[in-house]
């Protein structure tokens, strides 16, 4: 039995059954370790350890919260339809760029349209969904490997588009020559090109620290502190803490108790209703489905509309939440982590897509970083600073393990692809569902394994009932 199973049996079993119980147990493991962590730092580097824990926490929740997300999202396509969709950046792109175009004042470079935020992400969400439509016309036609093609082709051809210069609308002179914005029913809007677009960066940390007005809840925010604002910024600022932490906290921590919420709640009643069924039916097999009288292409085509719909809200609250992004931010990689996170968690389980996310981001993500850190601090108290051979070649000639130890900490970023494949690799011959993806869901939307069984009541021979 290997120690991940042993550590797995001494959970107690109350603690397994129990979803929320799961997913706040997982959390409050990975807090503790990350306060260990940066309490071990912080004193090693003689620093201040509140704000180096407020930090971490504050940057791993968000890498939770927005993994979590995006392994629900795909959890509806894959997990539930069997649909082998990694086209995730782009969907992503296409819901932040929308966002961006339709909120950008339309004086701005690029110009946009001028909307509210609320409607400009609303409106986001909805041509995501237009978009995703459009893609599975054709692409549903094509089964496993060939659907994957055509996703991740599409999402190319959408970052190749938002990335090429005719499309950018950034010069502002338009006798200059090269000005090209997007001229649409005499609406000009850009894209801003290789430079990237700015995006609005109101947050529920803003609205709620702020002084707010109409115009301040439609456009965003841009007062000072409110009397919240200031009380919260100055008990912060008393410990060490900056407000740019409080509002990354703030905001992290909506985005993992209500959006991860939201999203757990919504895919567990898509799955639970007759639609769900379907889906699951699909995915099980699509000619049983069909043979029962399914049109299940219309049915995948509509799973892949609200699974893209989820996709680009999830990357507007992620990416779009930083105030620029640019089109590179949409590479393959990204859809290769999320789709990590939902191996990890377990494909077909909501609970284990939130787990997934949480032990993707705080231990695969950012974990080899940070016992790189860790390790730093422990050898070059015992041996001094480490050598750091700038090639793997200089660092195996020289027959020093503090050299291979030096190469390793100062290209960890690198080698974590090498640690990400072998934990692959391991769960794919040793636990291929994931952690949770051996739970099975239920067929119905009620539970008959609950039910009170009735008392059995034997017939008379003339109709009526026994007196036994």
């Amino acid at each position: 039995m290997s120690v991940a199973q042993r550590a797995w049996g001494a959970v107690p079993d109350s603690v397994k059954e129990s979803d929320r119980q799961l997913i706040a147990g997982v959390l409050l493991f990975t807090y503790l370790l990350y306060i260990l962590a940066q309490t071990f730092l912080a004193i090693a580097n003689n620093a201040a350890i509140l704000p180096a824990v407020a930090n971490s926490l504050q940057n791993i929740t968000f890498l939770i919260a927005v993994y979590a997300i995006m392994a629900l999202a795909l959890n509806l396509h894959w997990g539930y339809t069997g649909l082998f969709n990694i086209g995730i950046a782009g969907f992503m792109a296409v819901g932040v760029y929308s966002m961006s175009i339709l909120a950008a004042p339309a004086t701005g470079s690029p110009p946009g349209l001028g909307l509210p935020i609320p409607v400009a992400v609303v409106g986001a969400v909805a041509i995501t969904a237009l978009v995703g439509g459009i893609a599975a016309l054709p692409a549903l036609q094509l089964d496993a490997d060939y659907l994957a093609i055509v996703t991740v082709g599409f999402s190319e051809i959408i970052r190749l588009v938002l990335n090429a210069s005719y499309f950018a609308g950034t010069v502002q002179d338009p006798e200059a020559s090269g000005y090209n914005v997007v001229d649409i029913f005499g609406i000009q809007f850009g894209t801003g090109g290789g430079q990237g677009i700015n995006t609005p960066t109101s947050s529920p940390a803003d609205f709620l620290y702020s002084t707010t007005s109409l115009g301040d809840l439609l456009y965003g925010p841009s007062g000072d502190p409110n009397a919240l604002g200031s009380a919260v910024y100055a008990a912060a600022e008393s410990v060490g803490v900056n407000s740019s932490v409080v509002n990354g906290a703030t905001y992290s921590f909506f985005l993992l108790l209500v959006v991860v919420t939201l999203y757990y709640v919504l895919l567990v009643r898509i799955g639970n209703s007759p639609f769900g069924r379907v889906l699951k039916a699909i995915r099980e097999d699509e000619l049983v489905a069909q043979s029962l009288g399914k049109d299940t292409r219309w049915f995948k085509v509509k799973v892949f509309m609200v699974g893209c719909a989820l996709m680009g809200l999830g990357g507007i609250l992620w990416q779009g939440s930083f105030g620029f992004v640019n089109p590179n931010t949409f590479r393959p990689i990204v859809t290769f982590y999320i789709f990590t996170a939902l191996i990890v968690g377990g494909a077909g389980s909501n609970t284990g897509s939130v787990i997934g996310g949480a032990v993707f981001a705080a231990f695969l993500f950012e974990g080899p970083r940070q016992l790189a850190r860790i390790v730093e601090v422990l050898v070059t108290s015992v041996f001094g600073s480490l050598p750091s051979p700038t090639t793997f070649y200089a660092a195996v000639v020289s027959l020093n393990p503090l050299a291979w130890l030096g190469y390793t900490i100062d290209n960890v970023s690198t080698l974590k692809f090498v640690f990400l494949g072998a934990v692959l690799v391991y769960l794919m011959q040793n636990r291929s569902d994931g952690l949770l993806g051996h739970r099975k869901e239920i067929a119905a939307s009620i539970d008959l394994s609950d039910r009170t069984p009735r008392k059995r009541e034997s017939a008379a021979a003339d109709g009526g009932e026994s007196d036994e």
